[in-house]
């Protein structure tokens, strides 16, 4: 089959699965439809996605002001247009799952077309049933994809808590997102005071904006993020490979086969490359870089106003990396590690470099792409203040 050429349906004998099966594959690499429906259904789940009121979205922007300032006095950055902060806008979980979908379009994208990408030199099996399920694998990867992407949105809008859950920028650079709900949710479980949580997510929120809007992040990290994705190389023979490997005769063949179909990195056939392999060091680095960077001047501003004993810190970012099977797939997928240590490793390298030459030297980190640490340097603090001349 030709690079380009639709596959031929193994269904198309049968009028109803013909029906589907093209339904199902017509818009493209990635069906954006099943994309939004699973993630509507990951984000709202059984529990109930409230419509935040008037008086949470003016209690919200009222202490907005108040983190602004500190957020922006700290970073020396702008946090909106016309030296305004961005509208906090309060929502729910399923419009927050929407609108990053949305925003994140461009970079699904790039991954959905790198995983169609086929071989031009690749030969159909000659085993009938090799055949039928390449056919098969090839038609079923826009739907499946689209599923795998609105589960990963989905699971992370069912606890996420603003907009930056994981260290993108977004497109829509004057408003933030607040999930209200979940916020004064989490409140109540961890017995913190509603309007001290409130003002923690805002100060995370306004610094992420903040640092994650300027052109050395965009470059240096999303820009990477977006390579990552599109140097996937799809493996059509992974899933029958995998089947291979399996023993009918074992007990807990079921089982493990369930586990193998639950997996869509195996049903998508998506291949780690030796691009990947070398873009990894390089993403780790400026992911613990930027996000360490984020979570000093939170840890900063929130001591001012919240008072440095204030648990909410250790409690969110606990909650935050044990999101599970979502959190692997972020991974796996976008190659953003977001573990314990990465953090650890991000936070030391900040208090290295404050500890060497104070804080005054945190917003160099981003004033260029060249200014972001290389996997040797942020691990050693010392060595990126002496590239750039801070000594």
């Amino acid at each position: 089959m030709a690079d380009g050429d639709t596959p031929s349906n193994p269904f198309g004998g049968i009028p109803f699965l013909n029906d589907m099966m093209r339904a199902m594959s017509q818009q493209g690499p990635l069906n954006w439809d099943l994309a939004q429906q699973f993630a509507q259904m990951g984000a709202v789940g059984d529990s109930p996605d409230p419509e935040p009121d008037t008086n949470t979205r003016l209690a919200f922007n009222a202490l907005a002001d108040i983190a602004d300032m500190h957020v922006r006095g700290i970073t020396m950055l702008s946090t909106g247009p016309h030296d305004r902060h961005t509208e906090i806008l309060t929502t729910t979980r399923a419009r927050w799952a929407h609108r990053t979908l949305t925003d994140l379009r461009p970079l699904f994208t790039d991954l959905a077309t790198a995983l169609s990408t086929r071989d031009q030199n690749e030969e159909t099996p000659d085993d009938p049933m090799g055949a039928m399920l390449l056919n098969l694998s090839n038609m079923l990867a826009p739907a499946m994809l689209g599923m795998s992407i609105g589960s990963m949105v989905g699971a992370l809008a069912s606890h996420a808590l603003g907009q930056y859950e994981l260290p993108l920028a977004r497109p829509h650079t004057s408003e933030i997102l607040i999930v209200s709900s979940s916020i004064d949710s989490f409140a109540r479980e961890w017995e913190i005071p509603q309007d001290d949580l409130r003002m923690w997510v805002l100060i995370h929120e306004l610094a992420s904006h903040a640092i994650l809007a300027t052109p050395a992040v965009a470059d240096g990290l999303t820009s990477m993020v977006r390579a990552h994705v599109s140097a996937f190389r799809p493996d059509p023979e992974a899933l029958m490979a995998s089947m291979s490997d399996l023993d009918p005769t074992d007990a807990g063949a079921m089982a493990r086969i369930q586990a193998l179909f639950a997996d869509p990195m195996v049903l998508l056939g998506a291949v780690r490359t030796p691009e990947q392999e070398a873009l990894s060091p390089v993403l780790d680095a400026r992911v613990a870089a930027v996000t360490g960077y984020i979570d000093y001047v939170v840890d900063a501003v929130g001591s001012r106003l919240l008072g440095g004993a204030s648990p909410i810190a250790e409690a969110v970012r606990r909650r935050r990396v044990e999101y599970g099977a979502d959190a692997q797939l972020v991974e796996q997928l976008l190659g953003i590690s977001l573990t314990r240590s990465q953090q650890q490793r991000g936070r030391a390298f900040i208090a290295g470099v404050v500890e060497r030459e104070g804080e005054a030297v945190l917003p160099r980190l981003v004033e260029s792409t060249g200014n972001l640490p290389t996997p040797n340097e942020i691990d050693a603090p010392g060595l990126w203040l002496a590239r750039l001349e801070i000594q």
